[in-house]
C-alpha cells in the first residue's frame, strides 16, 4: 500500500489523486468493495444519487474502521433534481442514505437541457453556504456550460469530473481545467475495460513489469488528473493504487495520447448530453 496518495488542490480541497469509483454500470455492486478499497488505503470515495449505492457506501465507511475524517467522499445530484427545492431534498436523500452529515464533494451528475445552468447551481451554492458541502463541483459538462457554471455560481467550483481515458480526447476540457484553477476527475479511466486487449498499453506494461490497468492509470496521473477506478476484485483494487512508484516516459506517455479515437466515448445518454468539446 503506498505510504500516501498525492493530493489535487483547487480553490482549498485536496482531491485524492486516486479515488474508488462506485457506479453499478459494470454490474452488480457490494459494500465489500468499498471495505476493501479502503482498507488497501484508498481515501477517495465517489458515489452518486443515482447510482443507488450510497447507502453501501455509507455502511462500507463505517464497517472499515477508518475514521470519516481521512475519507474524500463524492456524491451527485441527478439531472432531473436540479431545481432548486428538488436539489435540496437529493441532498438529504444522500445524506440519510450515507449516514453522514457533511458531504466532501457535491456535484450536479448531468447538465439537464431544460434546467438554466444559473438555476442548477443555486443548489450547489446553498448546500456549501449552510455547511452541507465542504466543495462544490460539476460532472459532464463541456466548456461552455463550465464557464456558465463558474460565472453564475457565487461559491468556488473546485473540480469537472468526466470520462477520460486513453481512447478519449479530452485536451480541450483538460485545457479548461487547468486555466481556471480547476481539477479533472477522470471515470472510465480503464474504458470500462475496453483498454485491457490494447496492444500499445500492452507492451508498455510488459516492459516495466506492470498491469496494463497500472499504465493506463498512471498516463492519467503524470497529466494531475484523478482518476477512479472501480474493481470487485482484491487484487485489482490493490493493483490500481499501486501507479505512484514508476514513471512513464514522454514517448509513452505521446504514444499513449495517440491511441484517441473519434468513437471513443463510452458515456452518452442521449437525453442529457451537452455537444461535447
Amino acid at each position: 500500500m503506498p505510504t500516501s496518495i498525492p493530493t489535487l488542490s483547487a480553490h482549498g480541497a485536496e482531491i485524492p489523486a486516486l479515488g474508488f469509483g462506485t457506479s453499478p454500470m459494470t454490474g452488480s455492486f457490494s459494500a465489500q468493495e468499498v471495505v476493501t478499497a479502503l482498507k488497501a488505503g484508498y481515501r477517495h470515495i465517489d458515489t452518486a444519487r443515482k447510482y443507488g449505492t450510497e447507502r453501501e457506501v455509507g455502511e462500507a465507511i463505517r464497517a472499515s474502521g477508518v475514521p470519516r475524517g481521512e475519507i474524500f467522499l463524492t456524491t451527485k445530484v441527478s439531472h432531473e433534481n436540479l431545481r432548486e427545492a428538488d436539489f435540496a431534498r437529493s441532498v438529504d436523500e444522500s445524506l440519510r442514505a450515507l449516514q453522514i452529515d457533511t458531504i466532501d464533494l457535491l456535484m450536479i451528475h448531468w447538465p439537464n437541457p431544460e434546467i438554466p445552468v444559473s438555476e442548477a447551481v443555486k443548489g450547489l451554492a446553498k448546500a456549501k453556504r449552510q455547511g452541507i458541502a465542504r466543495h462544490i463541483g460539476v460532472a459532464n459538462f463541456n466548456t461552455t456550460l463550465l464557464d456558465q457554471a463558474l460565472r453564475h455560481c457565487p461559491e468556488p467550483i473546485v473540480a469537472l469530473q468526466a470520462e477520460y481515458h486513453p481512447y478519449l480526447d479530452q485536451s480541450k476540457v483538460l485545457a479548461a481545467c487547468r486555466a481556471r484553477g480547476l481539477a479533472f476527475v477522470a471515470y472510465c479511466p480503464l474504458g470500462r475495460g475496453r483498454l485491457f486487449d490494447d496492444k500499445v498499453l500492452g507492451e508498455i506494461a510488459k516492459s516495466k513489469g506492470r498491469t496494463l490497468a497500472q499504465i493506463a492509470l498512471r498516463w492519467l496521473m503524470q497529466q494531475n488528473v484523478a482518476a477512479i477506478p472501480r474493481s470487485s476484485n482484491a487484487g485489482r483494487i490493490a493493483g490500481n493504487l499501486d501507479v505512484f512508484d514508476f514513471t512513464l516516459t514522454d514517448d509513452e506517455m505521446q504514444r499513449i495520447a495517440a491511441l484517441k479515437r473519434p468513437d471513443g466515448r463510452i458515456a452518452n445518454p442521449v437525453s442529457r448530453v451537452p455537444p461535447w468539446d
